[in-house]
């Protein structure tokens, strides 16, 4: 048989049983959703960007008869509110408010499920409340080092991405170019509209054509929404220019390889992931030993390539089986 035929796919799409929005302090309110089992195993479904907001997508990772499925969308993006805001926008904001989400749902403990910026925060937040994690489940780890972030939004990945490498530099002279990551913050904060917008553009579609093996002819079509770019590229620039707002560089690694010793944990990865490393991962894996890092061959950084979404299913039904109830049928 094919091995693509044997690979898993997505659950079938299905809709939100409830949602809500939740004031989590004086600025900030944030949009959240429920799915699948009331009486599931709970779980909650980390964003990428940050500021990249939910979708719908994501509920399709979880068998919706065993987890009871929860999304939300991280300050100042998706339907939170105010959109594209930086003020008391931090890890430490987003950790405090999956808290709140999860005494205002009434759920003990779940398991955390995250990719790209989304598995910085499920591990932000597994160290930080480690007896309210069953779990972690994680894709294309990025952990905000200097060294990834040189590599990718400096130079090192243009020499897989040339192309759009050329695309994204574009906004800014030649002579900022040595810092790339200070010359898009500057425009990016800026009170100029113009610039503002030419940069959040540019630095949205390079991520954006880079996160699938098959390169730009992917890229989502929010990539190139302006709404969506604005809050993505000030958010996530925002983020990286204050290293995560961490202690030091190696401050997460060192957490979790303190904190996470008795916490199961699923690592899937592509090969190929430009945006992410694979090195990463396989130094979170060596910190974690209960952690099991699934290299996929043939995958990028995108949580829609094949062999990513066959990893990650197969890992959420694990952990299902794990803490939940036996399948009926």
């Amino acid at each position: 048989m094919n091995k693509r035929q044997t690979r898993r796919t997505l659950y079938p799409r299905h809709e939100s049983r409830r949602s809500g929005r939740l004031r989590v302090s004086d600025i900030h309110e944030i949009y959240w959703e429920e799915s699948g089992n009331p009486d599931g195993v709970p779980v909650v479904a980390l964003h990428g960007g940050p500021g990249g907001g939910s979708n719908p997508e994501m509920r399709r990772f979880f068998d919706p008869t065993r987890y009871r499925i929860f999304l939300f969308d991280q300050r100042g993006c998706g339907r939170s509110t105010p959109h594209s805001e930086l003020r008391e926008n931090t890890t430490w904001d987003l950790v405090d408010d999956m808290e709140t989400l999860r005494e205002h749902v009434g759920v003990d403990q779940w398991v955390v499920f995250g990719g790209s910026w989304g598995s910085t925060l499920s591990l932000a937040y597994a160290v930080t409340h480690t007896e309210r994690v069953l779990g972690v489940v994680l894709r294309g780890v990025f952990l905000v080092s200097k060294a990834e972030i040189s590599w990718f939004y400096q130079s090192g990945a243009s020499r897989l991405f040339p192309d759009s490498y050329d695309r994204y530099v574009a906004p800014i002279p030649e002579d900022e170019r040595g810092d790339l990551l200070n010359a898009f913050h500057k425009r990016l904060i800026g009170s100029d509209k113009n610039a503002r917008i030419e940069a959040a553009r540019a630095w949205a579609r390079w991520e954006g054509e880079t996160l699938s093996i098959k390169g730009p002819v992917t890229t989502p079509p929010r990539f190139n929404e302006d709404d969506f770019v604005d809050a993505f590229a000030r958010i996530e620039c925002h983020y990286f220019v204050n290293r995560g707002f961490f202690a030091h560089d190696s401050w997460l690694l060192e957490e979790c390889e303190r904190k996470l010793k008795d916490v199961p944990g699923m690592i899937v990865h592509g090969r190929y992931d430009v945006v992410t490393p694979l090195s990463t991962a396989w130094t979170l894996s060596k910190a974690w030993p209960k952690a099991q890092l699934h290299i996929i061959p043939d995958a990028g950084h995108s949580s829609m390539e094949p062999g990513i979404v066959d990893h990650l299913i197969q890992a959420t039904d694990d952990l299902a089986e794990m803490f939940g109830p036996a399948k009926k049928g």
